[in-house]
């Protein structure tokens, strides 16, 4: 495994923390960026620097994007596709299920390997215990590659599907968002009375840490259909109190912009005769 060459294409913040991760670990690394002058600090690591993205993308077996985004990448490779022929290219760009089947499609057109992957970690936590990626794509390749891509963190492969690893990644973000949006409106809310970070805080964290057993129960009523089973609070009450909480808001002088997306579901779902339901019911409104 550390004779294992790899390519590492995009030097942003995360690019960098992958490329680290290879040369650390004992990996000949070829590095390239659009700004050469990125590369500078992993040269000093041991990276070699190509000249351009078709030297990059042939001078390893294994090639990993890491760009700004889908166009970026597609605006990369195409003058590469040659070079990345039998190749295995692993894109960790954040995008879209159907914009990574789109590039799948591509890669299958020119003799290219595809695997695509969501990175489930901020620059300074991949090759940690916390950083994992989730892969889809080529079953094949992954599991070649398999022992290279953990040096980057937990791997988890999720389907052939090329799309599904952009889905797992853009579901996980969007549960990452609610709570950070939750978190900071709670924030805004007792800082908006002088109440002092550092006293509530640690109430704030517990609370959403018990909250969070909840998760598996809503993943059942979600997954079955059936939000009428194990309801701990019904739709109906927890609409009724739920105005309180857009009128506190409105008081502390706090906009309730987060708040009222989620209002306006429950007290139609609950209109619609669903009041006995757990609040996942809103669910179904969202689907349609």
């Amino acid at each position: 495994m550390s004779n294992t060459p790899v390519t590492v294409l995009g030097l942003g913040a995360m690019g960098k923390a992958l490329a680290t991760a290879f040369l650390t670990n004992g990996h000949p690394t070829t590095v390239w960026n659009r700004t050469a002058e990125k590369a500078e600090p992993l040269v000093a690591l041991g990276a070699v620097r190509a000249d351009d993205v078709v030297a990059a993308a042939g001078a390893s077996e294994l090639v990993i994007a890491c760009i700004w985004d889908y166009a970026s990448v597609e605006q990369t490779l195409k003058p590469a596709a040659a070079a990345l022929k039998g190749r295995t290219l692993v894109n960790l760009t954040n995008g879209t299920p159907d914009q990574a089947r789109r590039m799948a499609a591509w890669a299958d057109e020119h003799g290219i390997t595809y695997v695509d992957g969501g990175i489930m970690a901020i620059p300074p936590g991949i090759g940690t215990e916390q950083a994992f990626i989730v892969y889809s794509g080529a079953r094949e390749a992954f599991d070649a590659h398999l022992p290279v891509l953990e040096l980057l963190g937990a791997a988890r492969f999720v389907g052939t599907d090329p799309g599904l690893a952009a889905l797992y990644d853009v579901s996980l973000l969007s549960g990452m968002y609610g709570q950070f949006m939750g978190v900071m409106h709670a924030l805004a809310m007792t800082s908006s009375a002088g109440v002092p970070a550092e006293e509530f805080t640690p109430l704030l964290t517990a609370w959403l840490e018990a909250m969070a057993t909840s998760i598996p129960r809503f993943a059942e009523q979600i997954a079955s259909g059936d939000h009428s089973q194990h309801v701990v609070s019904n739709l109906a009450m927890q609409t009724a109190g739920y105005g309180n909480l857009i009128a506190a808001a409105e008081e502390q002088g706090v906009r309730p912009v987060f708040l009222t997306a989620l209002q306006e579901l429950m007290v139609r779902r609950t209109a619609e005769g669903y009041g006995a339901d757990d609040l996942t019911s809103v669910v179904e409104l969202m689907k349609k």
